[in-house]
């Protein structure tokens, strides 16, 4: 395969970025927290080897090593057109390795053999899998993570105090995007992507994967599931370590 031209990698970088943007209320924030979370618990000036799940281009794992330069990250994802862009973005990058899996499939831990770990991340992904399947996960990573390791998990995790969880809906609304524009944004940069001879092939082996662009149905239940699923699954504790509104960072300690 011919290599990216300069710069190619970089210009997808900073259109997901715009998307995810548009999709996700303070992502900037959300990031940061997640962030905050691995920084917390890694020993100073350590070296700490990081597990990105559902790393897609590889946003957090950039921010991740801007913010821990000495870490080792293994940043796993099952969609090829990502991977790709993911892949030209960490060229020549020894800190990282990609790995592809599908996290619906439990032998998806086959690509990890750097456990255990000292952190796991995962940031707007897991709402794409089932409740059973991200219950199974959970019991994968309890495992792979080191005694003292943590898990951070960015995610909308709605209010579960009704009032309250109606009057964030409707701030929700006014600041962002509805969900047909959201979805039209969604929409436009896969057929942009489609139009990249660079992303060709990837684009064929994601429809075999994903039957739509975008999934039918979300699992996105209340903060309160996935702490009382962490600690089911074999973490030491679990809270809720950052909140604005319905978007929450849970952290986990192995």
């Amino acid at each position: 395969m011919t290599p990216p031209p300069e710069g190619w990698a970089e210009a997808w970088q900073h259109t997901w970025d715009e998307l995810e943007d548009t999709l996700v209320g303070d992502r900037a924030l959300r990031i940061a927290a997640l962030l905050d979370a691995v920084e917390a618990v890694v020993a100073p000036g350590s070296a700490p080897t990081v597990l990105d799940l559902g790393c897609g281009t590889g946003t957090v794992t950039r921010r991740l090593l801007s913010r821990l330069p000495a870490a080792r990250v293994v940043a796993l994802d099952v969609d090829p057109v990502l991977l790709t862009i993911a892949a030209a973005t960490f060229a020549g990058d020894e800190r990282v390795r990609l790995a592809r899996a599908d996290l619906r499939d439990p032998a998806w831990i086959a690509a990890v053999p750097d456990a255990p770990v000292d952190a796991v991340v995962t940031a707007t992904a897991l709402h794409w899998l089932p409740e059973a399947t991200v219950a199974r996960l959970y019991r994968d990573l309890a495992p792979m993570v080191r005694p003292g390791g943590v898990f951070a998990h960015a995610e909308q995790m709605p209010l579960d105090a009704p009032r309250l969880a109606s009057a964030f809906a409707g701030l929700d609304g006014r600041r962002h995007p509805a969900t047909a524009a959201r979805l039209h944004a969604w929409d436009a940069w896969w057929a942009r992507a489609a139009q990249d001879p660079l992303l060709a092939a990837a684009g064929d082996e994601r429809r075999a994967i994903f039957p739509t662009s975008y999934p039918t149905e979300e699992f996105s239940p209340p903060a309160a599931w996935h702490l009382a699923s962490l600690t089911a699954a074999g973490f030491a504790e679990a809270s809720v370590t950052w909140r604005s509104g319905h978007a929450a960072v849970v952290t986990a300690l192995r």
